[in-house]
């Protein structure tokens, strides 16, 4: 084999680890973005995941149609993955204020992604099987393969969500699809026909998706303007939630993953119903765990109390609780609650932090979301619970948010059978909101609703 031959197989060989990184990715965005704007990360994910190997088993299927200019097509078939792929989250972004099938749109970008990458393998084997042989072509292809899946896998929620975002990391990842697309059609000019046509396509495709790049900023936000009435005053995206505050003339409204977790003009009812019936009621309180509640606005009402000399506020996600802690509109709101000396704030999954605590505490408020999905299920499971009931003194008491017995009364029964299964006593708090004079609380939709609080005392 001539030292040109090896060069062209390893470039090739090349080109497969960059396919499996950059389709895997596009298979990870498509799932996290789903589950940010329609909740449920396993029904997306394990949806997203059975589209997408299903759509590589056409790609695969229909390869075996392509007889002629086999190189060519592998470089045309790179280049519109480069496209799609690449501005995939900023098309599903966009489209989801806009229409009502937004589920039609997300899986049609899945099969069509899906299906070029299928294509892609089985064409590249049959361009390197007079090049290598048949044994080593499998094994070769698929390590590559296997390598790039890994890498992906890795990369992803560990470096490109937190310092990309979602937008950036697709687009990212479109630009080397096409690099790579250009870098082929150069390499093997001399094999191709028309290749400057493809060289001029690959490097016009470049540029838009390197602006695209630099002005994604301006794409999300302005897709944040559609789905949001009120001004966006500040938005940004950790590695587990997309954070939007808006406002308006009358309030200020915090929007996690696109769901409204509080308004500034109403949020006091809830926060001072979740903590006051809990603590009044402990003769002595010194001690107290806040679990979930972020933005600070349950440890705002729990300093209400002299007698408090310590709070431990444990929430999973830092930039949360940073931003609540640094900017002054929002100092403002929770009090500076989370710079007070007696606040230790720990950036931790309260799951995995209560199994290792060995700490006891008088009075535990638990401000988790709604259980909506199985990763936040998790933290109204019995074992939860049961780790609960080892953190409170005798004669301490714990108090959970625990969703609608209006809106959602299976929900709220399911959690009450759950807190009994785990031993506790308890009493059941149900708060009603009413209208307010000039309209609707930001917690209603056509009627007033309901909020579940469930107080608990240890046997």
């Amino acid at each position: 084999m001539t030292k040109k031959e090896t060069s062209a197989q390893w470039i090739l060989l090349i080109a497969v680890f960059c396919i499996a990184t950059c389709g895997l990715i596009y298979e990870l965005v498509a799932g996290t973005l789903a589950s940010y704007l329609l909740g449920d990360s396993v029904t997306q994910f394990s949806t997203i995941i059975g589209t997408y190997l299903f759509a590589m088993g056409i790609g695969s299927f229909l390869s075996k149609y392509f007889n002629s200019d086999i190189l060519r097509w592998f470089i045309r078939i790179e280049l519109l993955i480069g496209l799609i792929g690449g501005f995939s989250s900023a098309l599903l972004f966009l489209f989801f204020p806009l229409v009502t099938s937004f589920r039609i749109i997300l899986y049609l970008l899945v099969l069509v992604t899906g299906i070029l990458v299928g294509l892609e393998i089985p064409l590249l084997m049959r361009i390197l099987k007079d090049k290598i042989e048949f044994k080593d072509l499998v094994s070769k292809v698929f390590t590559f393969d296997y390598i790039g899946a890994l890498l992906a896998s890795v990369v992803f929620p560990l470096v490109l969500i937190p310092h990309l975002g979602l937008i950036r990391t697709s687009l990212f990842f479109g630009i080397i699809n096409i690099a790579i697309g250009w870098y082929l059609a150069y390499y093997f000019a001399a094999q191709i026909k028309r290749a400057a046509v493809i060289k001029f396509t690959a490097i016009l495709l470049l540029i838009i998706e390197v602006v695209a790049f630099v002005f994604s900023d301006n794409i999300m936000s302005y897709s944040e303007s559609l789905a949001y009435r009120d001004n966006i005053v500040y938005a940004t995206s950790s590695p587990y939630q997309r954070i939007v505050i808006t406002k308006n003339k009358r309030e200020l409204r915090l929007n996690l993953n696109g769901n409204l977790q509080f308004s500034s003009a109403d949020e006091y009812r809830y926060h001072e119903a979740l903590v006051h019936p809990a603590l009044a009621s402990v003769a002595d309180l010194k001690h107290v765990l806040v679990l979930g509640g972020g933005d600070g606005l349950a440890v705002r009402e729990v300093l209400k109390y002299p007698s408090v000399k310590k709070i431990k506020l444990v929430d999973l996600d830092a930039t949360m609780t940073k931003l609540f802690s640094s900017q002054e509109i929002l100092i403002r709101l929770n009090g500076a609650s989370l710079q007070n000396k007696k606040v230790q704030i720990i950036n931790e999954d309260a799951f995995l932090w209560l199994n290792a605590n060995t700490e006891k505490f008088d009075a535990v408020v638990i401000d988790f979301p709604d259980p909506s999905n199985f990763s936040i299920g998790k933290l109204y499971s019995t074992m939860f619970y049961t780790l609960l009931k080892k953190v409170l003194n005798p004669d301490g008491v714990a108090v959970v948010q625990s969703t609608s017995p209006f809106v959602a009364p299976k929900s709220f029964w399911c959690i009450n059978n759950t807190i009994q299964s785990a031993g506790f006593l308890q009493s059941h708090i149900t708060i009603m909101f009413l209208p307010l004079v000039n309209g609707a609380t930001s917690l209603q939709v056509l009627t007033p609703i309901c909020i579940g609080l469930q107080l608990i005392l240890p046997v």
